[in-house]
């Protein structure tokens, strides 16, 4: 079978909050080493990429030392916490940047859906659009023709087709840049998260499209933090942890491996720094087992709190509400709440929100939080996931109790009433 993607000791280093070097003097002597062949020389002070880590440097190691191959026709799922590089590797397969040091050798026409609406001109309506990414893929007008009412009807947005895409939603704009992309017969699709933005039954038929177009041999790139859906699309898969590659093999082995990877942030905030987005920011996002601190174990059937840390400048509170979403250890999402089901609103300045979980509700496991931070009541401003992780652990047991995992996810107690 055809290797399709090729790549030989990637490596990609940025240097955090300033471009190229810093120096024309550095700059030269970068393009003098590397013009000999030689590593580039700032690679070395590059730390690993863990977000976690306190090392104070200048330069990060996004990615470093990657090696592997896709044959044609294969589906190949990305995964890893975020900031393992996922999002980096993706956008240099996809030409977006280029890699500081290594070869990438591709085979065949990409399309890449890497962010909702990358590729679109916001004054074109959702059909010059189309003809625009077509033009982008190197498809004449004739081919893109042929596929245009199979592409309108595929993303299911046929009314507003004719609309300039800046009065699109999000879900719309994913619809139909999935559409797109999936229809112009490119013999590699790069996805990311993205399909996450739309709703059930349109993730459902985006995964099925993709199996079609493996099916096809073509070859598909799946990046999802939603592991049910990688074992189902791919039949491999790598592992990138902290930049570098951990794992690699069938997609079913990676997946186990990476559900249980050591993660020190496990029970803990797997937040790695202050998020700030329009007037609203967010210091902690945390776990913890009540009247305990951080980092304490939590136990099942002890109850649990999840504690925000936010502020809200402006005097603009009103505007905007936090939703959360939580995610078992095969990505599929149990629940989803927030503050404002329960007529709680956010205030101004600073505050502790605090999320009361109940006794005998989490069992056994990890469980990964999603938080979306909307404003004026329908605009998703920032979605994070793995915001937190909660780890709960086995409390200690009497002899003769039992000793295994309870079933399933949650373990309710209920009040239980005899007839008189």
């Amino acid at each position: 079978m055809a290797t399709a993607i090729k790549i030989e000791n990637v490596s990609k280093v940025y240097r955090l909050g300033a471009m190229g070097t810093g120096t024309l003097s550095h700059d030269l002597r970068r393009w003098w080493a590397m013009s000999r062949g030689k590593e580039d020389p700032y690679l070395k002070v590059g730390v690993k990429n863990d977000r976690t880590d306190g090392v104070d440097s200048e330069f990060v190691r996004s990615l470093h030392d990657i090696s592997f191959d896709v044959q044609q026709g294969e589906s190949l799922g990305v995964i890893g916490r975020n900031g393992a590089g996922k999002s980096t590797l993706l956008k240099i397969l996809s030409r977006i940047t280029g890699p500081s040091t290594g070869s990438i050798k591709i085979k065949g026409r990409i399309a890449s859906l890497l962010e909702v609406g990358t590729g679109f001109h916001p004054e074109l309506t959702g059909r010059e659009n189309i003809y625009l990414n077509g033009a982008i893929l190197g498809m004449r007008r004739a081919e893109i023709s042929r596929k245009l009412d199979e592409i309108i009807a595929f993303s299911g947005i046929g009314k507003y087709i004719d609309t300039p895409v800046k009065r699109y939603s999000s879900g719309m704009y994913v619809r139909l840049a999935f559409a797109v992309a999936a229809h112009l017969e490119p013999e590699i699709l790069i996805v990311d998260e993205v399909l996450a933005v739309g709703d059930a039954e349109f993730q459902k038929k985006c995964l099925g499209k993709m199996k079609d177009v493996s099916g096809e041999g073509r070859t598909v790139i799946f990046v999802s933090h939603n592991m049910a859906a990688v074992k189902s699309l791919c039949q491999n898969a790598i592992l990138l942890k902290h930049g570098e590659l951990a794992a690699s093999g069938h997609a079913d082995d990676v997946v186990s491996m990476y559900l249980g990877m050591d993660d020190k942030s496990a029970g803990l905030s797997a937040f790695f720094q202050p998020l700030d987005v329009d007037d609203v920011h967010i210091a902690k996002v945390a776990f913890k087992a009540p009247q305990a601190e951080i980092g304490e174990p939590i136990t099942e059937g002890g109850g649990a709190e999840l504690e925000i840390d936010y502020t809200i400048a402006n005097g603009q509170a009103d505007r905007y509400h936090f939703t959360f979403h939580l995610y078992n250890e095969a990505g599929e999402v149990l629940f989803g709440f927030s503050p404002t089901r329960e007529n709680v609103g956010l205030k101004n300045g600073k505050n502790i929100l605090t999320c009361v979980f109940p006794d005998y509700f989490f069992n056994v496991g990890t469980y990964y939080l999603t938080m979306l931070i909307v404003k004026d009541r329908k605009n998703v401003i920032k979605s994070e996931r793995d915001i937190a992780v909660l780890k709960v652990v086995q409390k200690a047991r009497e002899i003769g109790e039992w000793y295994g995992r309870e079933p399933g996810y949650l373990i309710p107690s209920f009040q239980w009433i005899h007839d008189k």
